[in-house]
């Protein structure tokens, strides 16, 4: 396998940029640095070998840095490129791990200077828990990914990115725009999210109903152990495709509940073969 001979800075050494920092490590023959307000992270991103270099300021690393990769919550990615502007080496690819694309990229391309190119894309992986510690360059492996390219993309740049991408472990790659990224997400993200939350929060049994789960409450609820501030941001920067998806979903559950109450037997069945026939046909 090839490596990659370039600089690379990761903004953001939690999760998921400490797991790029350490997948990275294995395919890169270029200076990897770490970025981050967390002095601790950076030292323990050091002592692990997964970095050459922490900065708290990011002026050093970005001057020297060909491809940058902002880890941060959505929010806070439009500031740092707006605070950094100046600080980016000239004709620096850029990338994000966002879940919402459309509101983001707007603003983003908006301020941003010519010569930068920035490729959104949106690793579909990821842990419950949050934080260095629990990175691994397994979270990638075997997963999804999402490129939103515009029409400033070069075409290189986004295949140099694809090449990266597959070089750590995702499988499939796919090209939408940034407002179909947004509504199929809310239906198979963020939508999913909600449910698990729900589900927990709608437990009224006195019982350490641990003690009586099997794997299907255990799947359906494992991602409800939430990242709540990441998740709010994402909940409410998408929140019309969401809300359309949930209301679809509250018009399902009602559907069921009736049959359920009317005893309607061929209603269930029909919903449910149907539910494990779509099931079946997805990739």
């Amino acid at each position: 396998m090839d490596k990659i001979d370039f600089n690379i800075s990761i903004v953001g050494m939690g999760l998921i940029g400490g797991s790029y920092a350490m997948s990275l490590r294995e395919v890169s023959l270029g200076k990897i640095y770490g970025i981050d307000i967390d002095e601790k992270a950076l030292e323990d991103a050091e002592m692990m070998g997964i970095i050459d270099k922490g900065y708290v300021s990011p002026e050093i690393p970005l001057k020297d840095s060909d491809l940058v990769i902002i880890c941060l919550y959505p929010k806070s990615v439009k500031k740092f490129v707006m605070d950094n502007i100046d600080n980016f080496k000239t004709g620096a690819i850029i990338t994000d791990v966002t879940g919402v694309k459309t509101k983001i990229l707007d603003e983003i391309n908006y301020g941003l200077r010519e010569d930068l190119d920035f490729i959104f894309g949106h690793p579909m992986a990821g842990r419950e828990e949050k934080g260095l510690k629990f990175s691994s360059k397994e979270v990638f492996k075997g997963a999804n990914y999402i490129i939103t390219p515009t029409s400033r993309n070069k075409r290189e740049n986004i295949k140099l990115v694809e090449g990266i991408i597959k070089k750590i472990g995702f499988k499939n790659i796919m090209t939408v725009t940034p407002e179909e990224h947004d509504k199929i997400i809310s239906f198979t993200s963020q939508l999913p999210h909600v449910i698990a939350v729900s589900l927990v929060n709608s437990n009224n049994l006195d019982f350490d109903i641990g003690l009586f789960t099997g794997d299907s409450y255990r799947e359906l609820t494992r991602i409800a152990q939430i990242n709540s501030q990441l998740w709010t941001e994402l909940f409410i920067e998408n929140k019309i495709n969401l809300i359309k998806n949930m209301e679809i979903f509250e018009e399902n559950i009602k559907k069921f509940k009736e049959a359920i109450i009317k005893e309607d037997r061929e209603i269930l069945i029909k919903s449910m073969d149907n539910a494990r026939k779509r099931r079946k046909e997805m990739s």
